[in-house]
């Protein structure tokens, strides 16, 4: 009976071993003071290191020489699908207040609606074409100017809208294109301004301290 007890001692001694129950145990103001990320908090019944649970690396791994940031080339494709689909909606909601005012002396029937589907439909279209075409080349002359730098700021951003702009309406001769690289420069430099006024603001926060 003992020789069985002694035996049954030693088992359960070796699963304790086994499972670290041997090991260096931890108070519970040890554990407490350990942080958990996106964990629940442990049983104090767990014998299992805190510390070994911390998540303090990138949730994914990246390859050699890629960047956490998407870059110009990534984003064309979601700018320029983006744009399509504004034009579009954008021009269909023109087209049906267009559709509307020129059938408004017409009664309802089947020729008005035919005329205001067309309306609706040539309108998106003709929308969704020209920004999706200024998507292209705004993302086109962005890819190329940053890889010609070799560098991706803001820099790229007001440069690529100025050229887009210029280009787009270089059928208009040298005053349209003035007008159009004027437009692009403005609207690229409001928007670089929208992204940087958080930094902006903090700046001057700290100069005037």
């Amino acid at each position: 009976m003992e020789g069985g007890g002694g035996s049954g001692n030693k088992t359960t001694g070796g699963l304790a071993g086994f499972f670290g129950a041997s090991g260096a145990g931890y108070s519970h103001a040890d554990l407490a003071g350990v942080p958990l990320t996106g964990m629940n908090p442990l049983s104090p019944y767990l014998n299992v290191d805190p510390r070994y649970l911390v998540q303090d690396t990138d949730e994914f791994i990246l390859p050699t020489g890629a960047n956490k940031t998407r870059g110009r080339f990534e984003l064309a494709f979601f700018t320029i699908g983006g744009c399509c689909m504004t034009g579009a909606a954008f021009g269909a909601v023109n087209g049906l207040r267009l559709g509307l005012k020129e059938t408004q002396n017409m009664a309802w029937s089947k020729p008005r609606n035919v005329q205001i589907l067309n309306m609706v439909t040539r309108q998106g279209a003709l929308w969704a074409n020209t920004l999706g075409s200024l998507a292209l080349l705004y993302s086109a002359f962005g890819v190329i100017i940053e890889k010609s730098r070799g560098a991706e700021d803001d820099l790229n951003t007001v440069a690529a809208g100025t050229l887009t702009g210029m280009l787009y309406k270089c059928t208009g001769g040298l005053r349209g294109v003035a007008r159009g690289g004027l437009a692009g420069l403005t609207l690229t430099s409001l928007y670089a301004l929208y992204n940087n006024w958080e930094h902006m603001k903090g700046s001057l926060l700290q100069q005037s301290l």
